[in-house]
């Protein structure tokens, strides 16, 4: 199985198992929620090209970049967003395994 097909079950995978041991009681919703923030890779279209296997996501794309990830770890403090900044630190989490697994590699 190649590594850009498990990244992205990663990425759908790892909040789901988050949500169902974290928050038992409402885990579908919160699931959902945490998976929907897959949304931030839109930002990936901005590149040429889009797509790069080579490619650290983590501080190239705008909603990738630090200052991006510094703002969802306060939108962690907002009760409101909470489950939307926990899915996309999950993201960023999982796209900085798969730098470090190009930095093994280079």
């Amino acid at each position: 199985m190649s590594w850009t097909i498990i990244h992205f079950i990663l990425h759908f995978t790892v909040p789901i198992v988050l949500a169902r041991f974290a928050f038992p009681d409402r885990w579908k919703k919160v699931s959902l929620i945490m998976v929907s923030t897959m949304v931030v890779d839109l930002d990936h279209f901005l590149a040429n090209p889009v797509f790069d296997p080579l490619r650290c996501s983590i501080g190239f794309h705008p909603l990738h970049s630090y200052y991006a990830i510094a703002a969802y770890l306060l939108m962690l403090a907002i009760p409101q967003l909470r489950f939307v900044a926990l899915g996309l630190l999950v993201h960023m989490g999982v796209d900085g395994l798969e730098c470090f697994r190009l930095a093994l590699i280079h």
